[in-house]
């Protein structure tokens, strides 16, 4: 198993040089870009708030990257994570502090029946996940009652914590940066992470080699419906509101940022530390166009370029025998 995933990870480290470079070189040229044309960007209150906006998404591109590094795709977790905000801001009257692991593991939950539905009945994993997406959209729906969900005085004092900064830092930022550097370590050191690399380089030969790739694959959107959750929790604390849309518009983002970082959307090469340069590009397009004065409104068409450019260097065609 370990002759398989070295030779994986050589192969796609060698079959494009410069992944590991481009992406941090366009984030630096992104803030050099933005600096120019509006002079001031720079400073540390900007950079705190570009680094706190980043976290949220960050959390929703980690929980993508697990599943995207297997060769598929999830397109549950913006479902899964208003849901979250929403039991969130139900629970935390009644429950309190409790409120957060109960809506957290709802995700896991939702996690656990995409990869189900994908590996037992054999469905395409975007098809699983759209369709478990729209179940989950429902149930926030019916939670909600089609309505936001303001997180009342009494439950505030519950999310005071992710508002709040240590050593100078949103603790949002230090949330991300824990749950970044354990997703790099799991990736890296256990046999789950190996086993992901090996089944999104080539899963006929993980199955060859031994690998229960069904059980690696509910792993997989096990992990990424929990990060999903915990992205929409922190979100809905630091809004002290829930709502069945409130990351509607995140999932093209969280995708853009996986695929920009250099992971290859048909699987088997990236790591978190490829989406973290990911998250901060779209970041800093996003507060730079606010900052240059281009109309909120073409953000979308900007991620969306940018995901074609993106998807059009790092996929692997050997891969697929008919593009269709």
């Amino acid at each position: 198993m370990k002759a398989l995933t070295a030779a994986v990870g050589w192969k796609g480290a060698s079959s494009l040089p410069f992944r590991d470079l481009a992406p941090p070189g366009l984030l630096v040229l992104l803030v050099v870009i933005v600096e120019i044309f509006a002079p001031g960007f720079v400073t540390r209150d900007t950079l705190l708030m570009v680094l706190g906006d980043t976290a949220v998404l960050f959390l929703l591109a980690t929980a993508e990257t697990f599943v995207i590094l297997l060769g598929g795709i999830d397109l549950s977790i913006q479902s899964i994570a208003s849901l979250a905000s929403v039991l969130l801001a139900q629970l935390l009257p009644i429950l309190g502090g409790f409120a957060y692991p109960v809506a957290i593991l709802a995700g896991l939950v939702f996690g656990i029946l995409s990869g189900i539905v994908h590996v037992r009945l054999r469905v395409p994993s975007f098809v699983a996940t759209l369709a478990t997406g729209g179940v989950v959209a429902g149930l926030a729906l019916l939670a909600a009652r089609g309505r936001a969900i303001t997180i009342e005085e009494g439950g505030r004092a519950y999310t005071a914590f992710v508002n709040a900064t240590l050593f100078g830092l949103p603790s949002v930022v230090l949330l991300s940066l824990a749950v970044g550097l354990a997703g790099f370590w799991v990736l890296r050191y256990t046999r789950f992470g190996r086993y992901s690399v090996a089944v999104g380089a080539g899963e006929p030969a993980a199955w060859a080699a031994g690998v229960n790739v069904n059980r690696t694959k509910i792993t997989a959107f096990a992990v990424s419906g929990t990060l999903a959750a915990l992205a929409g929790v922190v979100l809905a604390a630091r809004l002290s509101s829930g709502s069945p849309s409130l990351a509607n518009q995140l999932m093209l983002p969280a995708i853009a940022a996986v695929i920009v970082g250099g992971t290859a959307i048909t699987g088997g090469l990236g790591n978190v530390g490829r989406t973290a340069v990911g998250a901060l590009i779209i970041s800093i397009v996003r507060v730079g166009m606010t900052f240059i004065g281009v109309n909120i409104f073409a953000e979308n068409v900007v991620f969306g370029a940018m995901l074609i450019a993106a998807v059009a260097v790092t996929i692997d065609r050997s891969k697929i025998a008919i593009i269709k």
